[in-house]
């Protein structure tokens, strides 16, 4: 089998879908792996250091995608790059299909496009490894990132998130008690900041009590909380994810209202579409805006600031499934794995995932018994 690696063309996405690592991993099970010139670059990873491992490099990403029956990147393809990938092939990216339109999403079935999306990809215990592994680096990411946001020169209301003698921190407000809320709440909880923590399942949040420490108080996250909460936050971090499924708007633009001046909302629901009413995508060139006197910091491939990191950890996540694939090929391992079957949207063109059919009303086809 023949994988490749391209390189992510979307601006500000640094990330590369496998490490020289992990390339060798592939190498040493019989595959032949093609990196695109440069690919992992933004990563600190050159080409010498794939072609150390075996690996070959290839100067352009058609020379790539005509090579490979596998292909690996992160950011999700673009409507007008269907087209570059062949019929049958498949691809593993961030696809986020729930976001994608009718005409978008019929246009990936007519090209017989294979479909993997690490964002699904789960296991029989409910833990999705390679999402699992971006949230905990965003979680962390997020409150260095919201403590900056917090200061005057980057927007906010000169706030230290972390207080000093004789002034209290600041107020972090995670809506979502997730693997990124989770790992926020520690990392914040660790610095000094106040921390509340909101979510619609007790469960998860004795989770929270259990990880992080009964020290940060927990909230039901009906809408009456969340506005109690809106109100005392000087930092609003929405972490709400609905696996495979586009995030509910869960602050409405009427409930800004009830937030301080200044104070800041992260919506790093955005991958999903966003669970604030008045969230669109940004990026770093331009990374807030304010609606109603709140910032607001909607980047979707935060990550991707630590670039070397999130590469590191996306392969150890993905790794063992890219192996069971080289060992037994993509069509055998997909009907094996209820982890990968679960992970693939589409299979040469059939859509295999029964919510997206439903969604796009097109027909459902069980991956585990139809792969013709």
């Amino acid at each position: 089998m023949d994988v490749g690696v391209v390189k992510d063309r979307r601006q500000f996405e640094h990330r590369v879908g496998l490490t020289p690592g992990g390339a060798k991993a592939l190498i040493d099970r019989g595959l032949r792996v093609w990196v695109e010139d440069d690919a992992g670059l933004g990563a600190g990873f050159s080409n010498e250091v794939y072609r150390q491992v075996g690996a070959t490099i290839v100067y352009s990403e058609e020379e790539v995608l005509l090579r490979s029956e596998l292909v690996l990147r992160v950011s999700p393809p673009q409507p007008n790059e269907y087209r570059r990938f062949q019929p049958g092939q498949a691809v593993f990216a961030s696809w986020h299909l729930a976001l994608a339109s009718a005409e978008q999403f019929g246009a990936l079935l007519d090209h017989g496009v294979t479909t993997v999306g690490y964002e699904i990809i789960e296991d029989d215990e409910g833990h999705a490894p390679a999402l699992q592994a971006m949230s905990e680096i965003a979680g962390r990411l997020a409150v260095i990132v919201g403590s900056g946001l917090l200061l005057n020169e980057f927007g906010g209301k000169g706030l230290l998130i972390c207080g000093s003698p004789g002034i209290p921190p600041a107020s972090l407000v995670i809506l979502g008690a997730g693997t990124l809320g989770r790992s926020a709440a520690r990392f914040a909880q660790g610095i000094g900041a106040h921390v509340v923590v909101l979510d619609r399942d007790v469960n998860t949040l004795r989770r929270v009590h259990h990880e992080v420490g009964a020290d940060v108080p927990t909230m039901m996250a009906t809408r009456r909380n969340i506005e109690k909460a809106l109100a005392f936050a000087d930092l609003f971090l929405c972490a709400v994810a609905v696996h495979g499924e586009r995030t509910p708007i869960l602050v409405t633009r009427d409930m800004l209202g009830l937030m301080k001046p200044r104070s800041i909302i992260m919506d790093l629901s955005i991958d999903q579409g966003g669970c604030c009413e008045t969230s669109r995508p940004t990026d770093f060139s331009s990374p807030t805006y304010e609606v109603d006197d709140v910032i607001h910091f909607c980047v979707p491939n935060l990550p991707s600031t630590a670039s070397r990191a999130s590469t590191r950890a996306l392969t150890n996540a993905i790794l063992p499934y890219l192996e069971e694939i080289a060992d037994k090929g993509f069509d055998r391992a997909v009907r094996e794995n209820p982890g990968l079957r679960r992970g693939t949207y589409t299979y040469q063109g059939k859509c295999v995932r029964e919510g997206l059919s439903a969604h796009f009303d097109v027909p459902y086809h069980d991956l585990g018994r139809d792969t013709t």
